[in-house]
């Protein structure tokens, strides 16, 4: 009776598993097929959902809710329409300006690599950087021509990106004033002892993560932009903005940021690079180890391993967007399965 009840456990299980893995499949196929439109979907849900701080705070000033969406819509256009007349042609400009340096700084690179190695010969040193100098100068060529390519794309990219931010707003407006009944009518198809601890887990993981990293990321540029602006860094501002907005993924994403300007600038000028390398280092420290934990606490309570591995696999789903939200859907599901364990032991021990 016992090797039965086995054999039918294995069955279960060895049944089970490929058909899960189907269901997974055809649903990473049709998350693909309309990736654009939940991505849409997504980072309207993420702004309504930030914006319903400021509404609510209108609600207590006794504004109904459809007046304070109104105003809370209004200055934030504001806000996007004085940073697009201002801060976004400069960010495009020295983007511009950027592109069109990397293949100089790319040749400057290679002079430097070929005078290293002429030094090294002279002193009979066993270096060889021709391997390095030859692949410059191949990523030269496919940078110009990427670089031209891209151009004649450009406006068409711009024009998709308005419409996109169009329908963001739009969404974020309307999520604002009926997304309750819509997520309610969600949740009440989930059994109570799932439902409540995954709402409370949800609300709390995106809050905490989306407005702290946001922050983070103000920070690091606010406090890079005059840094490197001292330092007379090449498109400071534009490299500011860089490391702040990769702040937004979680974890590694300052690091990459920082690398990747330190790169850029190390192609030009090695001491610069070491220099802003260093200022950045300490200002990352300094958010770590003093804003971070005031700001995050311990909201999710999720292994590092499983964060990257999260990480990981959100970018491999959705590329970037997956990247933003794998962390507080990794914390929201360990916190809705660690309310329901606890709430089934509680209920055992009584």
């Amino acid at each position: 009776m016992h090797r039965s009840a086995s054999v039918q456990r294995l069955l279960i299980y060895g049944l089970g598993g490929p058909i899960i893995a189907l269901n997974l499949w055809l649903l990473y196929l049709l998350f693909r097929l309309f990736l654009h439109p939940i991505t849409i979907v997504s980072i309207a849900a993420i702004l309504a959902f930030l914006l319903n701080y400021p509404v609510k705070f209108f609600e207590r000033v006794t504004l109904t809710r459809p007046r304070a969406v109104i105003i809370v819509l209004l200055v934030t256009l504001t806000l996007l329409v004085i940073l697009g007349v201002t801060l976004v042609p400069i960010v495009i400009d020295q983007t511009i300006q950027l592109l069109n340096k990397i293949p100089d700084w790319l040749a400057t690179s290679q002079a430097n690599l070929e005078h290293i190695e002429a030094l090294a010969q002279k002193r009979r040193l066993p270096l060889d950087l021709r391997v390095v100098s030859n692949q410059i100068n191949a990523n030269i060529q496919s940078l110009v021509q990427q670089l031209a390519s891209a151009a004649v794309g450009f406006a068409g990219t711009v024009l998709s990106g308005v419409l996109d931010v169009i329908l963001v707003v739009v969404l974020a407006f309307y999520m604002l004033l009926y997304g309750d009944r819509v997520w309610s009518g969600i949740f009440n198809l989930l059994p109570p002892h799932i439902r409540f601890p995954l709402s409370t887990s949800l609300r709390l993981n995106f809050h905490y993560f989306f407005l702290s990293q946001i922050l983070l990321a103000l920070f690091m540029v606010v406090s890079l932009t005059p840094v490197f602006l001292i330092l007379k860094v090449p498109f400071a501002l534009l490299f500011a903005i860089l490391i702040g907005i990769s702040q937004l993924i979680p974890f590694i994403g300052a690091t990459l940021g920082i690398g990747l300007v330190t790169f850029l600038i190390l192609l030009q000028n090695w001491w610069l690079a070491t220099q802003v390398a260093v200022a950045a280092i300490i200002i990352q420290q300094i958010k770590d180890n003093l804003l971070g934990p005031k700001l995050l606490g311990d909201f999710i309570g999720v292994n590092p391993i499983w964060i990257f591995v999260a990480i990981l696999m959100g970018f491999e789903i959705a590329g970037l967007l997956g990247t933003l939200v794998a962390v507080p859907i990794a914390g929201t599901i360990k916190g809705t399965f660690d309310a329901i364990k606890s709430g089934k032991e509680a209920n055992n021990v009584t």
